[in-house]
C-alpha cells in the first residue's frame, strides 16, 4: 500500500464524499486533481487523465475555457452579489431567462433559477402541488418517476431517484412518489420480445398503475431522456411516445429532466428533441454553465404561471426562493456559455463527432466482458457481465464495474463505474476525432487489464 500524501491525509480527517465507500476510503484515499485544459485534468504528481465524464456529466466546453474565465471575473468586479427577492434583480438573470425561453423544446413563459438539478426537480414538485392546488385539485399530487432514474439527492428528489442506495436507512422514498418501469431493454425485456413488444407492456403498466392509484390523485411523470445515473439507460424509440400517449389521457404533467442530456449532449439540443418527448417543463443545470458556477433552472409555462399569479393574489406573495437564485456571477457565465454552444456550433459538433463515439462504443460489445453496449450522440456505456449468452451479471461483491473504472484509471483515463457494473462515458462535448480514439484505446487496455483480473479471479 502506498503512503498517503499530506494533502490525501488531510481529505480522509476534513471531507466527506458523495457516493464514496467512506470506510474503504480512509485506505485508499483521493485522487487530487490540480489543473485542467480542454478535455484532460492533472493530478498532484503532474499525470495526465482525460476526463471521459466530463466532470459529473457536466463540463460541456472542458477545463480552463477563457471565456468562461473572463465571464466570470467580469460580473465578479462589477456585481459580485445581488438577490432577485423583493422584485430586486440584475441584467444578466433576464438575459439567461431570455435566452432558455428561446431555445427549450416547449412553450416557456417564464424562468425560475435555482443552484443545481436537485435543486431544480425538488422545485418542479413544490410547483406541480402549487399548480394542482391554485386549480382546485389538492388531491392531484402523486409523482411517478422511474426505477433506475435519478433526479437529485434532496429529500424530494433522492425519493424521485429510482436507486436503492439513495433510499437505504435515508427513510426514503416518501409517501405519493411512484416508480414506473425503466426502459431498459436489454435487461428487462422478456423472452423472445421484441422492442415494439416490450413498449407496450411497459406503457400498458403505467396506465395500469395510474388507474389503480386513481388519476385525479396523479399530478406529474419525470423523466430523464437519458437515464445517466441509471446506467445510460437509451429507450427504444417507440417508447416515449406511448408514455405520453398515456399521460394524456389524465392529464398528468410531464416534466423532462435534462440535467445531463440539455445542450447538445444527444446531438441536439435537448434530450426531448432527440426523443420526441413533449414535456411540458423542463430541468436544466449542469452544461447551463458548463458546471463553472452552480446554476439550474426551470421552465414554466404559461398554465403553470397564470396559476402562480393566482397564488401570489390569494397569499399576497410567491413564498419560495434562494439566496443564490439567479446568481449574478452564475448567470453572466451561463450566458456566455449559451453563446458559445451557438457560434460555435457545438451541436453540429456534436453531431459531427457522433459517429466516431458510437462506433468506438459499439465495438466494446465484443470484449469478452461486455454484454451490452450503447451510445446516442456523446453519451454511451458498456455493461459489464460474467455471461454474454445469458447476460448473466457478476454479484456486486466482486466489484468488477469499480475495478474497471480504476484501471482505466491506472491508464490515464476517468470513467464512471454504476451499479450493475456499467461503467459510463459523457467526454466533455469539444473533443474531437483523434481524441475520442485516444479515450476508447485507453479504456481498452483498462478493459482488457480487468478481463486478466476477472481471470485470475476466477469471478466467472
Amino acid at each position: 500500500m502506498s503512503t498517503l500524501s499530506n494533502a490525501a491525509t488531510r481529505d480522509i480527517e476534513t471531507m466527506i464524499h458523495p457516493y464514496t465507500n467512506l470506510d474503504a476510503f480512509r485506505t485508499t484515499g483521493p485522487l487530487i486533481l490540480e489543473k485542467g485544459e480542454g478535455i484532460t485534468v492533472w493530478d498532484t504528481d503532474g499525470k495526465d487523465y482525460i476526463e471521459g465524464m466530463a466532470g459529473l456529466w457536466c463540463t460541456a466546453l472542458g477545463y480552463s475555457e477563457q471565456e468562461l474565465i473572463d465571464a466570470a471575473t467580469s460580473q465578479m468586479e462589477q456585481l459580485p452579489f445581488t438577490h432577485v427577492f423583493g422584485g430586486k434583480s440584475h441584467e444578466k438573470a433576464a438575459e439567461l431567462a431570455e435566452r432558455l425561453k428561446a431555445i427549450v423544446p416547449h412553450d416557456a413563459s417564464k424562468v425560475l433559477f435555482c443552484g443545481s438539478g436537485s435543486e431544480a426537480n425538488d422545485q418542479q414538485i413544490k410547483l406541480v402541488w402549487y399548480y394542482n392546488n391554485a386549480r382546485g385539485k389538492p388531491n392531484k399530487k402523486k409523482i411517478i418517476s422511474r426505477i433506475r432514474g435519478y433526479h437529485g439527492v434532496t429529500v424530494v428528489t433522492a425519493s424521485l431517484t429510482g436507486l436503492p442506495a439513495n433510499h437505504a436507512e435515508f427513510d426514503l422514498p416518501l409517501p405519493g412518489i411512484l416508480h414506473a418501469d425503466c426502459p431498459h431493454y436489454y435487461r428487462y425485456a422478456q423472452d423472445g420480445e421484441s422492442e415494439d413488444e416490450f413498449t407496450t407492456r411497459l406503457a400498458n403498466n403505467l396506465d395500469e398503475m395510474i388507474q389503480r392509484e386513481d388519476p385525479e390523485t396523479i399530478a406529474a411523470f419525470i423523466a430523464e431522456p437519458i437515464m445517466g445515473a441509471g446506467g445510460v439507460v437509451i429507450p427504444p424509440e417507440s417508447y416515449f411516445p406511448k408514455i405520453q400517449a398515456v399521460l394524456g389521457k389524465y392529464d398528468i404533467y410531464f416534466i423532462a429532466d435534462e440535467v445531463i442530456c440539455g445542450f447538445g449532449r444527444t446531438g441536439n439540443m435537448f434530450g426531448s428533441e432527440t426523443f420526441g418527448i413533449k414535456p411540458d417543463t423542463v430541468s436544466v443545470a449542469k452544461a447551463l454553465s458548463s458546471a463553472y458556477i452552480p446554476i439550474g433552472a426551470v421552465t414554466i409555462g404559461g398554465d403553470m404561471y397564470e396559476a402562480m399569479l393566482e397564488q401570489s393574489r390569494k397569499i399576497g406573495t410567491f413564498g419560495h426562493g434562494f439566496t443564490y437564485t439567479a446568481h449574478p456571477v452564475a448567470a453572466a457565465v451561463a450566458c456566455k456559455t449559451l453563446e458559445i454552444y451557438e457560434k460555435r456550433d457545438i451541436v453540429g459538433h456534436v453531431r459531427t463527432m457522433a459517429p466516431t463515439f458510437e462506433k468506438r462504443v459499439a465495438a466494446l460489445a465484443d470484449h469478452p466482458l461486455v454484454g451490452n453496449s450503447r451510445a446516442k450522440g456523446l453519451i454511451g456505456a458498456v455493461e459489464l457481465v460474467a455471461d454474454k449468452a445469458t447476460k448473466r451479471a457478476f454479484e456486486a461483491s466482486q466489484g468488477v464495474g469499480a475495478t474497471c473504472m480504476n484501471n482505466a484509471q491506472n491508464h490515464g483515463l476517468i470513467v464512471r463505474a454504476m451499479g450493475g457494473d456499467i461503467v459510463a462515458f459523457c467526454p466533455p462535448l469539444i473533443i474531437n476525432d483523434a481524441q475520442i480514439n485516444e479515450m476508447f484505446d485507453r479504456f481498452e487496455k483498462g478493459l482488457d487489464d480487468t478481463e486478466a483480473w476477472v481471470q485470475k479471479e476466477g469471478l466467472r
